[in-house]
């Protein structure tokens, strides 16, 4: 029996890839498929979409922060039980790190997985025209599997007619579907408000009405013919493997604030030993008092500054588990709450933990977007000096830092390394976010640390 996949490319980024991508998946559930995301690249907002239309966990692809075994590894052992698995590309199909190569591209991706692609073109203005574009993606990497062509922003049905007759002649591949301009089904927003609109489910109906469109215009069952594949080796052994029994309990903050985590980074904790236990701040809860260790992922804690400077109770949960010397990990969003204080754009200040000095100031434009390769300095018990990881930055915010700072680590983008973040006996904190399947070691290390903590827990309570 073959296998069922499909990356969704677009020639370019604003093309519609997610529109399409969350529609699609909602039109094939409609008919009965079970479907699975992934999305190429470092973003969570994509993959929160696709989990909340298929219910199952997007994953993250990313050749760039990890290797080809283990793109793998994530891609066939969250595909065993699905119908088809449907990949979102990320900017245009051949966008990666460099001008010169396709590392770190959707291309790369679909090559190395072996998975179909469907290529959604903007059609707008042109006829005969988009078959020259299809046949320049099918002809820049000859190992590429461009199965179907979406015809996205046609004028009318005979618009799409046009363009389908002269890319089926000179491309031969087929034209599967098309989408209207006028259509112009509006995305809910990609930031504010959006995980609390997926968690109370108003985003149901839109993605019913998404799929219908879909539907309409698009061969559903065509594509799902175009995706078969073979299936991908298994890996042995993968790091997601439980290896430990469950040693060390890990509290993991988990709300509308703070909800970018790397759905693997749990895997990797649980896999070497770590219970989690997830506990939801904007609620009310507390970090649970057996913990050994702490994450606070990213988030927009800024969006709900007010909220968090009045839950007094849990920010001093979180600033005694820190002062108790709970090893504790904090990332972006994290890191902003857990400093004295959240500036917002109109210049309000809100109290936050405390546990790092200095505030944070929210900007109107974005301060920094892009991979980062990450490096251990002396003392942290996460990433040791001489250690490496992988990992992205996005925010909008800057931190005012005292002078004397202890960096947690140092950081290398396209432009520059620098010393990043805040780090003080057993916290590391700063705008990365870790992928910690690009270096395994740091979870055994937390673990290790974690284990400490617990000791000596046990020896003063003793």
């Amino acid at each position: 029996m073959s296998a069922h996949r499909l990356v969704i490319a677009g020639t370019g980024s604003g093309v519609g890839k997610t529109t399409f991508t969350i529609g699609l998946m909602a039109a094939l559930q409609q008919k009965g498929y079970q479907v699975q995301g992934f999305k190429c690249g470092p973003d969570y907002i994509d993959p929160t979409f696709h989990t909340a239309v298929t219910g199952r966990p997007s994953r993250n692809l990313d050749s760039w922060m990890f290797d080809d075994k283990t793109v793998i590894d994530i891609l066939e052992r969250n595909s065993r039980d699905v119908d088809i698995s449907i990949i979102e590309g990320v900017m245009g199909f051949y966008d990666g790190k460099s001008p010169l190569e396709d590392r770190g591209s959707t291309a790369e991706i679909s090559i190395l997985t072996k998975s179909p692609v469907l290529l959604i073109v903007n059609c707008a203005s042109m006829a005969r025209s988009v078959a020259a574009i299809v046949k320049g993606f099918q002809l820049l990497n000859e190992n590429v599997n461009i199965v179907g062509v979406i015809a996205n922003q046609v004028g009318s049905e005979g618009h799409y007619k046009i363009v389908k007759a002269a890319v089926e002649q000179e491309c031969g591949i087929p034209v599967v579907g098309y989408l209207k301009k006028e259509q112009n089904i509006h995305m809910p927003s990609r930031h504010l408000g959006l995980i609390p609109a997926i968690e109370r489910g108003e985003l149901q109906p839109y993605f019913q009405e998404l799929g219908d469109l879909i539907s309409a215009t698009v061969d559903v069952e065509k594509i799902y013919q175009l995706s078969s594949t073979s299936h991908l080796s298994t890996i042995q052994p993968s790091m997601f493997e439980q290896k430990m029994n469950k040693q060390v309990k890990i509290a993991v903050a988990k709300d509308a604030a703070f909800n970018f985590y790397y759905e693997e980074n749990i895997e990797l904790l649980q896999a070497n030993g770590a219970t989690i236990e997830y506990f939801a701040p904007l609620k009310g809860e507390e970090v649970p008092s057996d913990a050994n260790g702490l994450y606070i992922g990213g988030g927009f804690p800024e969006e709900f500054a007010n909220e968090l400077s009045l839950q007094t109770a849990v920010k001093e949960s979180i600033h005694n588990a820190i002062s108790k010397g709970v090893p504790t990990l904090a990332e972006c969003g994290g890191f902003m709450f857990l400093t004295e204080a959240i500036f917002t754009t109109d210049g309000k200040r809100f109290e936050m933990v405390g546990a790092i000095p200095g505030t944070i100031e929210m900007q109107t434009k974005r301060v920094a977007l892009g991979y980062r390769e990450i490096f251990g300095v002396k003392g942290n018990f996460l990433i040791a000096e001489g250690q490496e990881a992988k990992g992205h930055e996005f925010h909008y915010s800057t931190y005012s830092q005292p002078e004397d700072i202890n960096y947690a680590y140092e950081t290398k983008s396209r432009f520059k390394k620098q010393g990043e973040g805040y780090m003080h006996e057993n916290l590391v904190a700063g705008y990365t976010h870790f992928h910690f399947a690009s270096n395994p070691q740091l979870v055994v290390q937390w673990i290790e640390q974690c284990k400490n903590y617990q000791k000596k827990a046990v020896d003063l309570n003793g």
